[in-house]
């Protein structure tokens, strides 16, 4: 199923909505609580994604929603939107423009369309599955680096790694041109317009997916489970995300076993 061209206007909609809340708040000395997984969140985080719930809500009823912070509604129809405000918060409650919002849209649990949106540069990546992808409305496409020597790697950081998946990862990057640490959601972006080749990341939750998957299909590269399964709504969020089939396999043959 592709999203309709009313579905893609919306999810920009939702963008507008939330850069609006978050602007305000980036680099304001706002307050930070900490979730009882000790990850940290913030008033910015609360309104963006309530701002996004009520136009659902208001405009789209019958479609269901799965945010980050307020969990989930009407979540077992077939259209569900995925919402995670800031993703990235660290970045964001220290100042640094590496956060984004990941807007998802699935189809019987399946992402087709993701947004990830970052508001204070004004980037906005569209990635609709079947359809190509868009920074700022204007098609973009992965790299073609097929040689694994001249992979640019990205991951947020090794510490959010299994010790299994950790050693996997470490002894996959050395066969790398470099590897970058941070950026949650921005890498995803970086890679649907080139400047990364691979990410590999795990622990990842659907909000932290649904969005980004579409956009780097969408550009043309392929994410999957360490299994070489299609990411879905079961998806365990152990992932990789590469520019060319060739940087693919190598990333699949090494953590396919962890």
């Amino acid at each position: 199923m592709i999203a309709s061209p009313e579905q893609i206007a919306f999810a920009k909609k939702l963008a507008d909505a939330s850069a609006a809340v978050i602007r305000p708040y980036y680099r304001s000395g706002l307050a930070i609580d900490d979730k009882s997984d000790d990850s940290p969140v913030t008033q910015a985080d609360r309104e963006a994604e309530l701002a996004m719930r009520a136009l659902i809500n208001a405009e789209r009823p019958a479609d269901g929603i799965i945010g980050e912070e307020f969990g989930a509604e009407r979540d077992d129809a077939d259209w569900v939107w995925v919402l995670d405000p800031v993703d990235g918060t660290k970045a964001f409650i220290t100042g640094r423009p590496l956060f984004v919002t990941l807007i998802g849209l699935l189809y019987k649990g399946v992402p087709v369309l993701g947004v990830i949106n970052q508001p204070i540069a004004n980037e906005r990546w569209v990635g609709v599955v079947g359809q190509g992808c868009t920074l700022n409305d204007a098609p973009v496409s992965i790299s073609q680096i097929s040689d694994f020597a001249r992979a640019r790697i990205g991951t947020t950081g090794p510490q959010y790694f299994s010790e299994a998946g950790r050693s996997a990862f470490m002894q996959l990057q050395q066969g790398g041109r470099f590897t970058v640490y941070g950026g949650d959601g921005y890498q995803y972006a970086l890679v649907a317009t080139g400047g990364l080749d691979l990410v590999i990341e795990e622990g990842l939750k659907l909000h932290d997916f649904a969005a980004v998957a579409p956009v780097v299909i969408a550009a043309g590269g392929i994410m999957t489970d360490w299994q070489g399964a299609a990411l879905t709504r079961q998806s365990a969020g152990r992932v990789i995300a590469a520019a060319t089939s060739q940087v693919y396999q190598a990333a699949l043959n090494a953590m396919s076993a962890v």
